[in-house]
């Protein structure tokens, strides 16, 4: 097949009641594929039920996002992955632009829409918006959105163009690309994966895109809420994962000790917030994982032949930018 747009459901009966339909409506021009992680709240029933022309890929454990999507996507043969959370909205036409732009030119590995907010339709989405970027300390931001701060989307980010990484709420990837790095680190389990991915693919000397001529809408959290202290802990050890196996060594042993001090001061902001004990011990317990696993970080490391300037990637801090210069907008960076 062309493009596989699959969906990777772990007790998310609610979200394929709310969206999958409209999926399946606004994507006639792929196969759609519900990828089950050993859900416990009935959605395998109900899709067999409700929706028994699609094509459901049982793994037999609760994975994450990254080996829960390796696992299921050696077993597709497609040319374009879609890799679509459950808690989105899509539109029509929303496959042709990017598998248009992606077929224009090889090179491109990865390519996301636009993700606007489900609840806020005028505004960008916190995953994704308009394409994302990487700081020097290597802080995710975007297009559309710097850490919390989201723009209305007023076409001002309506350009495809070249980033540093894809959301992975709604990514596409050329498969012979994607298994050629050997896909998602299942390390990660969720949350940062999709960065790393891309940052790998960059090394390789591949592109990544946003192409805005497609739009969805973006519910968010639907795995994982913003406040759990797990979702804190996956994010801080997981940036410091990508960072390590990533990182030139010119720069390595210089930005991960700037970035373990900035954790520890963000441990002692996440105080001032509802469960603050626990989201500071997630981010210590975050650190303490990413010590243990350095021997394994190496290895990886020596996979990857990493690259000292990349598209998208910037030289500045953006903790620098919005906290104490007060740039709140993308385009005023």
């Amino acid at each position: 097949m062309k493009t596989a747009v699959v969906i990777l459901n772990w007790n998310g009966k609610n979200w394929l009641e709310k969206f999958l339909q409209n999926v399946i409506f606004n994507s006639s021009d792929a196969t759609v594929i519900v990828v089950d992680n050993n859900s416990s709240d009935n959605s395998v029933s109900f899709l067999q039920e409700k929706f028994p022309e699609i094509q459901i890929i049982q793994n037999e454990g609760n994975y994450g996002y990254a080996k829960g999507y390796n696992l299921a996507l050696k077993q597709i043969d497609a040319e374009y992955f879609v890799l679509l959370n459950s808690d989105i909205e899509v539109t029509k036409d929303w496959i042709s632009p990017i598998v248009s732009l992606m077929d224009s030119d090889k090179t491109i590995s990865a390519c996301q829409p636009k993700i606007l907010d489900y609840n806020n339709k005028s505004k960008f989405e916190y995953a994704g918006a308009s394409g994302g970027y990487i700081d020097k300390f290597g802080y995710p931001f975007c297009r559309g959105r710097i850490f919390d701060e989201l723009e209305e989307d007023k076409g001002q980010y309506n350009d495809a163009i070249e980033v540093f990484w894809a959301t992975g709420a709604c990514l596409f990837v050329r498969s012979s690309q994607f298994l050629e790095i050997g896909g998602l680190d299942e390390d990660f389990f969720a949350h940062q994966e999709e960065i790393d991915l891309c940052w790998r693919l960059k090394n390789k000397g591949y592109k990544i895109m946003v192409e805005p001529k497609s739009e969805v809408y973006h519910v968010g959290g639907g795995t994982l809420n913003v406040g759990s202290p797990f979702k804190t802990h996956l994010n801080f050890r997981n940036n410091l994962y990508m960072l390590f196996k990533n990182l030139p060594l010119s720069s390595l042993f210089t930005i991960i000790p700037v970035r373990l001090v900035l954790d520890g001061i963000a441990a002692i902001t996440f105080l001032k917030k509802e469960k603050g004990m626990r989201h500071l011990f997630a981010i210590s317990k975050a650190h303490f994982a990413f010590y243990f696993e350095i021997p394994k970080l190496i290895s990886k490391r020596r996979k990857i032949s990493q690259k000292c300037s990349l598209s998208g990637k910037n030289n500045y801090s953006i903790l620098v930018k919005n906290k104490i210069i007060g740039i709140k907008k993308f385009s005023d960076l």
